[in-house]
């Protein structure tokens, strides 16, 4: 259970692809104008995450060290070929919104990384859980960008939900009428990005502070006192 529960809190928080490791940047700058495109990239790359991680931790026994690397990121291709043939017959508008950036999930250094890193030398249900995990972390990075950039550029959440939940999924929240356009450009993802790792960090630091000394320093800060 401790093994689960550090794996949470590493993908979710400690070790988020998008706000610590900062992989995977150039997807989740470039999509994330509204809340449904994040969310639409965030389920693609988590989905491939785990399944690619599930098949190196199954294969690695059986590929050579030599050819690890090759073979990690044919697995990898596969799976993003299988994720892109699915999202344009199931859900095309968002694939033709969403573009070059699914065929670009393949060079996301986050899944590579994480098959290299740990799929490859973990069991395969701790892979599969490593996966979900950093997935799940790097599309809430994704969804949190883009609501965030949506309400300030254009004073919705959510418009464009029927590219994802059908022709009827009208789930368009109008918080004001029009908006601040930079948050919808280039320099606004920069922007928002940089926030949301300014207040993690400034969460950490606060957590950090809270934390009790261990008994050895606390007794070295009492003989100091």
């Amino acid at each position: 259970m401790s093994a689960v529960r550090d794996l949470a809190v590493d993908g979710l928080w400690r070790n988020n692809p998008g706000l610590v490791q900062l992989l995977g940047l150039c997807p989740l700058l470039a999509v994330t104008t509204t809340t449904i495109n994040g969310l639409g990239l965030g389920v693609a790359t988590m989905v491939v995450l785990a399944g690619s991680n599930l098949l190196v931790s199954l294969a690695r026994h059986l590929v050579r060290p030599e050819i690890r690397i090759p073979a990690f990121v044919m697995i990898i291709a596969s799976l993003v070929t299988a994720v892109e043939l699915a999202m344009n017959a199931w859900f095309h508008e968002l694939y033709r919104v969403l573009g070059i950036f699914i065929p670009l999930i393949v060079t996301n250094c986050a899944i590579i990384g994480r098959a290299e890193a740990f799929a490859s030398r973990n069991r395969p249900f701790h892979a599969l859980l490593d996966g979900i995990l950093m997935g799940t972390g790097f599309a809430l990075v994704l969804v949190v960008l883009g609501s965030c950039r949506e309400l300030i550029g254009q004073g919705t959440l959510l418009s464009g939900a029927q590219m994802m939940f059908g022709g009827n999924a009208d789930l368009t929240i109008e918080i004001a009428e029009g908006g601040f356009l930079l948050a919808l450009l280039p320099p606004g993802a920069f922007i928002g990005l940089g926030l949301l790792v300014a207040l993690k960090n400034y969460i950490d630091t606060r957590l950090a502070l809270r934390k009790p000394l261990p008994a050895s320093s606390q007794a070295t800060v009492d003989q100091a006192s």
